[in-house]
């Protein structure tokens, strides 16, 4: 069964920094588009960032701009979410999937339309 795998995650302080991977094949990162998500205790599982198949393009939501980047890596298969100036209400169980419907990123993506989630990795931001 193809899936994708979270790491990275863990305890950090307001104000700092973590860098989630999520480690896929090389097919994956060439075909689909890759969405970062998370999801807080009692709150619905939401999109924060993307990268797209074709041209490396990134898309971000309010939750994640100027604060989030997404990267991938071919040579590692591996797309990374770098996590800077994070805030309590960053925490959350963080996934990444991939969209099998596109290729391109869309502010338009819907959460049926991702696959392979992962089992997330927790993210806990407290002094």
């Amino acid at each position: 069964q193809v899936q994708l795998v979270e790491s990275g995650g863990g305890l950090v302080q307001p104000g700092g920094s973590l860098r989630l991977s999520c480690a896929a094949s090389k097919f994956i990162l060439e075909d689909y588009a890759i969405g970062w998500f998370r999801q807080a205790p009692g709150k619905e599982r939401e999109e924060i960032s993307c990268i797209s198949a074709s041209d490396g393009r990134t898309y971000y939501t309010n939750s994640a701009k100027g604060r989030f980047t997404t990267s991938r890596d071919f040579d590692t298969n591996t797309v990374f979410l770098q996590m800077n100036s994070l805030k309590p209400e960053d925490t959350a169980v963080y996934y990444c999937a991939a969209n099998l419907m596109r290729r391109q990123c869309s502010s338009q993506s819907l959460l049926h339309e991702y696959a392979y989630w992962g089992q997330g990795t927790q993210v806990t931001v407290s002094s």
